[in-house]
């Protein structure tokens, strides 16, 4: 089976945004890392911040591969939209599977199912956090953003 991505990018004197598209498989989550790594060095992020980043977006993108679609096959997408703003760097994960309740990961996390650590990981590394269903109620969106300080 061929597996694609796509890659989009638009601009205006305010900020970038990325679109990254990828197949629903754990294989590609490594692109939506490369990607944040190309776009972090438009602003030079320090080491530390781009790793705790990328650690968030593993981890929203993980929870969209493994949860968002029923079966073995993966046969969903996952969108990522990467926003550069002047002061801040907003990462949106969607996907189109059967979503999730939120209110399910917001307990501590010694209360959280294996693998429910993520949430609580983004959550720690984001200023600003969103999670619900995409709006039109089908699949998931996972929205974060990261101050950066002004350009």
């Amino acid at each position: 089976m061929a597996a694609s991505q796509a890659m989009s990018a638009t601009g205006n004197g305010n900020g970038a945004t990325v679109r990254l598209t990828i197949p629903a498989r754990a294989e590609y989550i490594t692109l939506c890392r490369l990607a944040l790594t190309g776009i972090a060095r438009v602003r030079d992020l320090p080491d530390e911040v781009l790793a705790d980043l990328k650690l968030a977006l593993t981890e929203a993108a993980s929870n969209s591969v493994r949860h968002a679609y029923s079966g073995d096959d993966h046969a969903g997408v996952v969108e990522i939209s990467y926003e550069l703003r002047p002061d801040r760097l907003v990462i949106e994960v969607t996907d189109e599977g059967e979503g999730f309740d939120p209110a399910e990961s917001k307990g501590p996390p010694e209360e959280l199912s294996e693998g429910g650590l993520g949430i609580a990981i983004i959550r720690a590394v984001a200023d600003e956090v969103e999670i619900g269903p995409q709006p039109g109620g089908r699949g998931s969106r996972l929205r974060f953003e990261k101050e950066l300080g002004s350009a």
